[in-house]
């Protein structure tokens, strides 16, 4: 096992201590909503913000098990300070801040804190394995650094599972001068996703069998159904190219609402999280996607939402209906209601599976409908870029396709002046890459899989311009392309077709050069990249200077898109895709700046 996995993986220890607690059925639950729900303050029904709100610059976060229960069961979180979500934390750029993080599980290895999309020195970046070695029982890690940004961003171990088991909030930083996006009031939305099983238990499920939590498996039913609307030629040639990738077209996410319940700031569905608007005022929501494995499809029915920020930096408004927000993404949105009315804010995860829901309303006893919810996805082979599967995908590594490949590629490489672009990918016959993407394309404009055909606006990264003055040079010095693979019947998930275990070192990136980093999505699931200590903008077709930054991006299947990057802290930085059990499993990798 190398330095890293070890980190990565749940310790026997703790995962016998989250049984044993959950076992016994502890029965002393901290005051929240139900009188048995451990919320912190901000969290609570109808609590506003202002920008006006006292600073602190010295804060003190204790981790330790805390028994809470949702909808009547019973069960056991990592809690930080005793609350899920964790307390939230409120800067301004340009303050030194000091976090003193005490680690009060006694039984567990270690824990951490990474401050995701905040930009510090990488010592302080709480990255066990990379950046330190992590909280040990009964200590104490004095994390210090100076405010660089302002915005919407949010914090969670990277230590094991306890990210799934509640140790996540949020993270508000204001602005030194005056807030250049104006609001009556505002209110932050944290959405995640609780499973009442073990997240160990999880993860071997899903190395078990694969699709082990899709109950919404295709039928023969379906096919029937396809024949009618497609005919049977197409229905059947489609049928069997999914069978022969041993792959299902409804295999959205990996977890699925069989497993989880799906929260609004630790509200379950049936305790519809409330937050107070009015009648002509401007309300400011901060979103966070904080789940560990869900993407979300969000909506105010009856409301324009207007996009003002990405991932903590200012964009150009844009008014949408709905948008998508990757895991660990977030998104500032601005809401005008001009009638006395309530309304839902919705939040289904990507394979509408279950769903998300509070009320916001002028007055608590206001109710809002459920929308009526929508059908599951069916991935098509076009949009994973094998609609000729003949030619766009190799299967089982054909040996002798595959060296006829590779030797047009280097012939054309060769005549080819400048910046390459992403090559073709054409590994060895690796077990950890099921299929490769031939002719992956852009596909930025895309809101995503399930969202564009209801009548309305949908956030799509096309959409997305950055609204503040760009400091980086246009010019490139270098490109690199990161290819993203698996094989999903091992459960395998790697960079370049290296599980991390497997990765020769670190990739190196050089101090303040300007570097385009290609993605190369050579799978059938969407994957949430982040990148640690550093920020990415999206080449989305804008001008140089309203290119978007992005802390994560979420890359589609069969896509390719571009970043580009300019290191500004030396030292290792963690790289991943963002859902939990992937990172978990392989897709993983460290990047040295010097």
């Amino acid at each position: 096992m190398n330095q890293l996995s070890k980190y990565l993986t749940l310790s026997p220890t703790e995962m016998n201590r989250r049984r044993f607690l959950k076992q016994a059925g502890l029965g002393v639950f901290v005051t929240g909503i139900n009188a048995s729900f451990p919320l912190p303050a901000w969290a609570m029904d109808g609590l506003e913000f202002s920008s006006n709100d006292q600073h602190d610059r010295v804060f003190d976060l204790e981790y330790r098990y805390t028994p809470i229960e949702i909808d009547g069961k019973k069960d056991t979180a990592t809690a930080i300070n005793g609350t899920v979500p964790a307390p939230l934390l409120r800067w301004k750029e340009g303050d030194r801040i000091r976090l003193n993080v005490k680690n009060n599980m006694m039984d567990t290895d270690h824990a951490s804190i990474h401050w995701h999309g905040i930009l510090l020195p990488f010592r302080m970046d709480g990255v066990p394995g990379i950046n330190f070695n992590g909280i040990k029982p009964g200590e104490t890690y004095e994390y210090h650094f100076k405010v660089q940004q302002y915005g919407t961003y949010w914090y969670h171990s990277h230590s094991f599972f306890q990210e799934q088991t509640g140790a996540y909030g949020p993270i508000i930083i204001d602005p030194k001068e005056a807030d250049p996006i104006k609001s009556d009031n505002e209110h932050v939305v944290v959405l995640s996703d609780w499973t009442f099983e073990d997240p160990h238990d999880v993860f071997r499920n899903l190395h078990k069998i694969e699709g082990y939590y899709n109950w919404q498996k295709r039928t023969i039913f379906d096919l029937f159904e396809n024949m009618k609307k497609e005919g049977n030629e197409k229905a059947l040639r489609q049928w069997f190219a999914w069978d022969k990738m041993r792959m299902s077209p409804v295999d959205i996410l990996d977890v699925t609402g069989y497993a989880y319940t799906y929260l609004i700031n630790g509200h379950s569905p049936d305790m519809n999280w409330f937050g107070r608007i009015k009648p002509g005022q401007t309300t400011r929501l901060r979103v966070i996607n904080a789940s560990a494995m869900t993407n979300f499809d969000v909506r105010i029915p009856g409301l324009d939402m207007t996009v003002v920020m990405a991932d903590g930096k200012p964009v150009k408004p844009v008014k949408v209906h709905e948008f998508r927000i990757g895991v660990a993404e977030t998104y500032d949105v601005l809401i005008r209601p001009t009638k006395e009315e309530a309304y839902t804010f919705f939040a289904e995860p990507e394979d509408r599976s279950g769903f998300a829901r509070g009320t916001l309303a002028p007055d608590k006893e206001m109710k809002a409908k459920i929308p009526k919810r929508r059908e599951r996805p069916v991935r098509e082979l076009k949009e994973i870029g094998m609609a000729m599967m003949a030619d766009n995908l190799v299967g089982k590594m054909d040996h002798h396709m595959m060296k006829k490949m590779r030797k047009k590629r280097d012939s054309e490489i060769k005549n080819i002046p400048g910046p390459k672009g992403p090559e073709p990918f054409l590994p060895k016959d690796l077990p950890t890459v099921a299929m490769i993407i031939k002719n992956p394309q852009n596909r930025l404009h895309d809101p995503g899989l399930g969202l564009g055909n209801d009548g309305w606006k949908v956030l799509s990264y096309k959409d997305l311009k950055n609204a503040a003055p760009q400091p980086y040079k246009p010019i490139v010095d270098r490109e690199m392309t990161v290819n993203l693979t698996t094989n999903m019947e091992r459960y395998m998930f790697s960079l370049d077709g290296k599980k991390f275990s497997q990765q020769p070192g670190p990739w190196l990136f050089k101090h303040n050069e300007r570097l385009r980093l290609y993605f190369v999505n050579h799978t059938m699931m969407d994957h949430p990249m982040h990148l640690h200590g550093m920020w990415m903008q999206l080449e989305n077709g804008s001008e140089h200077d309203e290119i978007p930054f992005k802390h994560t991006i979420l890359v589609k299947p069969g896509e390719k898109l571009s970043v580009l990057i300019t290191p500004i802290e030396k030292g290792d930085w963690a790289f991943h895709c963002h859902f939990l059990y992937h990172m978990e499993a392989g897709m993983f990798q460290v990047v040295r700046v010097k």
